[in-house]
C-alpha cells in the first residue's frame, strides 16, 4: 500500500474574510490533505465560532478583546483554545503546531504575525500584499535566512509564480501584471467625482472583500501588486509592467530574455490560487468550473489610464522611490479607503489624501523595522487629519 502522507496543518489568519472563507472551502473539499490548526478574525466572532465548531482547530484568536467572552462561551463545549487581542495574534503565530500560515489579514495589521511566522520557520501562503508593500526588504531577507517559502495567493502573483516553475536558471526580462480595470474602466473624472461606495464595491469579475474591491476600483490594488512583485520575484521597477485586461482570463505573464512569454490562464476564481498555494508543489484535483475558449473568443489588452486613475501613478512613484514611501502610500490609502467606505470622503478624494501624505512624511531610504512602524503611524495620523477623523 502507498505510504499515507501526513495532513498539512494550516493556520488561517483572517479566516472570516473573503480569502479565509474560500480557503476553508478548499480544505473542506480535501479533508485527507489538510487540517485546520489555527483560525483568527478581528470582529466576526459568530462566523469564527461556527468555523471553529466545524473544523476543530487547536486555537482561535479574536482580535477585538471586547468579543472574547462571547467567543469563549460559544466554544465552551469544544477543546479549542480561545485567545484575544493583537498580541495574541503574534503569540499563536509562534506556535509549532502548524505547517503553513495562510496570511489573509487585510492591510498593515497582517505584517507582525506574518513576520513572526517567518521567524518561526513556517511556510507562508501570502494573501496579504501589504506585508511586502510595507516592509518587503526585511520580510524577504528573513525568509531567505530562515529558508521559508513564501507562496503568493494573489491571482496575479500566483500566475507569475506558476510561470516561473522550472525556469530557475532563466533570467526574467519583465513581468506583465494584468488588471481588469475595475467597475469604472473607461470612465473619466467628471463621472468618478459622483461615485458612491456601493457602486465602487461592484467588481465586474471577482468576489472580494470591501477594502480590495475599492483598491481595484481606484487601481491602487495594481500599484500595491507592483510593489509586492518587486520583492517576491527580486525585480527592478523597470521590469514590472501593467496592462488592462477586462476579461481577467490571463492572470499575469512573464517574458524571458529570449522574448518568449508564458501566461497563466483560467476563470477568475480565487479558490484556484488558494488551492495551489496550500498544495504546492502538487496540483490537486477539484471540481471548479473549467474555462471554455469557445466562450472567450476575444481577449483585450490596453494601457492603464494613469491620468484618471492616479493612484496607480502614485504607487509607481513609491515603487521607484523605495525606502519608506510604499509604507506611507499604503498607510494613507488604508485611512482613505476606510473613510470612503463610511461616506466621509469622495472617490477622487482618496487619491488626494494619499498624494498629500506622501508629500508630508519624511523620506527614509533604508528604514529599520521600527522606522517602518513609525512611518506607518505618522502617515495614518496625517491622512486622518486631512479627513478630520
Amino acid at each position: 500500500m502507498p505510504e499515507q502522507v501526513p495532513k498539512k496543518r494550516i493556520a488561517i489568519f483572517g479566516s472570516t474574510g473573503s480569502i479565509g472563507t474560500q480557503a476553508l472551502e478548499v480544505i473542506r473539499a480535501n479533508p485527507n490533505l489538510f487540517e485546520v490548526e489555527i483560525l483568527t478574525a478581528q470582529t466576526n466572532h459568530e462566523l469564527l465560532a461556527s468555523q471553529a465548531i466545524e473544523f476543530k482547530p487547536n486555537a482561535v484568536v479574536i482580535g477585538d478583546d471586547k468579543l472574547y467572552e462571547k467567543l469563549k462561551t460559544a466554544l465552551g463545549s469544544t477543546d479549542t483554545k480561545v485567545f484575544s487581542g493583537e498580541a495574541a495574534l503574534e503569540e499563536v503565530a509562534d506556535f509549532d503546531s502548524y505547517d503553513m500560515m495562510l496570511a489573509g489579514i487585510v492591510g498593515f495589521a497582517g505584517l507582525k504575525p506574518t513576520l513572526r511566522a517567518v521567524n518561526n520557520g513556517k511556510a507562508i501562503a501570502l494573501a496579504n500584499k501589504e506585508t511586502l508593500v510595507v516592509a518587503g526588504d526585511i520580510v524577504m531577507q528573513r525568509a531567505i535566512e530562515k529558508r521559508v517559502p513564501i507562496i503568493p495567493v494573489d491571482s496575479e502573483h500566483s500566475a507569475i509564480f506558476q510561470c516561473l516553475v522550472g525556469e530557475v536558471r532563466n533570467p526574467i526580462e519583465k513581468i506583465i501584471l494584468t488588471a481588469s480595470g475595475g467597475p469604472f474602466l473607461g470612465k473619466k473624472p467628471n463621472f468618478l467625482v459622483n461615485v458612491k461606495r456601493d457602486h465602487a464595491l461592484q467588481h465586474p469579475n471577482w468576489a472580494m472583500g470591501a477594502k480590495i474591491s475599492i483598491d481595484s476600483a481606484t487601481l491602487m490594488n495594481k500599484g500595491l501588486e507592483m510593489i509586492e512583485a518587486k520583492w517576491l520575484f527580486n525585480l527592478t521597477p523597470e521590469q514590472i509592467h501593467v496592462v488592462i485586461h477586462p476579461q481577467s482570463i490571463i492572470h499575469s505573464m512573464v517574458q524571458f530574455q529570449d522574448g518568449s512569454i508564458k501566461a497563466q490562464m483560467g476563470l477568475p476564481d480565487m479558490k484556484l490560487p488558494i488551492q495551489y498555494a496550500l498544495s504546492f508543489p502538487q496540483r490537486i484535483r477539484n471540481d471548479f468550473p473549467r474555462m471554455d475558449f469557445r466562450k472567450y473568443t476575444t481577449l483585450n489588452f490596453d494601457e492603464p489610464d494613469v491620468k484618471t486613475f492616479r493612484n496607480l501613478a502614485l504607487a509607481t512613484e513609491a515603487l521607484y522611490k523605495g525606502g519608506n514611501m510604499p509604507c506611507v502610500l499604503n498607510a494613507a490609502n488604508e485611512i482613505a479607503v476606510w473613510a470612503f467606505l463610511r461616506n466621509r470622503i469622495g472617490f477622487l478624494d482618496m487619491t488626494a489624501v494619499v498624494e498629500k501624505t506622501m508629500q508630508f512624511v519624511a523620506f527614509i531610504r533604508n528604514p529599520t523595522l521600527e522606522e517602518y512602524f513609525e512611518s506607518d503611524g505618522e502617515a495614518r495620523n496625517f491622512a486622518a487629519s486631512l479627513i478630520n477623523l
